[in-house]
C-alpha cells in the first residue's frame, strides 16, 4: 500500500494550494483519511481528518475557515484545498490513512508560505 502527496510547493500568503493524497495496492476503501504537517522543529499535528461513509470532518481550529478536505472514494483519493495561506502554514504535510487493522502514512510535501 502506498499513499502519495502530491500538490505542495511555494505560494505566497493569502494564497491557496491543494494537495491531493492518493492510495494505491489497496482494494478497499480507507475507513479514515486524514492530513497532518509538520514544520521544523515541531511535533507532527493533525490538519484535518475525514471518515468514509459518515461523512464527517475534523478540523484543527487554526484551519477552520481556511482548509476544507475532501475525498473521492472511487478513487481512493484525498485532497486539501488550502486558502487564506500563512507563513506559519509551512511544513512538510503528511497523508494518513487509518483503519481498524492499519495506519499508513504518505512520505510528505512540502508547503513553503512566503510572507
Amino acid at each position: 500500500v502506498q499513499l502519495v502527496e502530491s500538490g505542495g510547493g511555494l505560494a505566497q500568503a493569502g494564497g491557496s494550494l491543494r494537495l491531493s493524497c492518493a492510495a494505491s495496492g489497496i482494494t478497499f476503501i480507507i475507513h479514515t483519511m486524514g492530513w497532518y504537517r509538520q514544520a521544523p522543529g515541531k511535533q507532527r499535528e493533525l490538519v484535518a481528518t475525514t471518515t468514509s461513509g459518515i461523512i464527517s470532518t475534523n478540523y484543527a481550529d487554526s484551519e477552520k475557515g481556511r482548509f476544507t478536505i475532501s475525498r473521492d472514494n472511487a478513487k481512493n483519493t484525498m485532497y486539501l484545498q488550502m486558502k487564506s495561506l500563512k507563513p506559519e502554514d509551512t511544513a512538510v504535510y503528511y497523508c494518513r490513512g487509518i483503519g481498524p487493522s492499519y495506519d499508513y502514512w504518505g512520505q510528505g510535501t512540502q508547503v513553503t508560505v512566503s510572507s
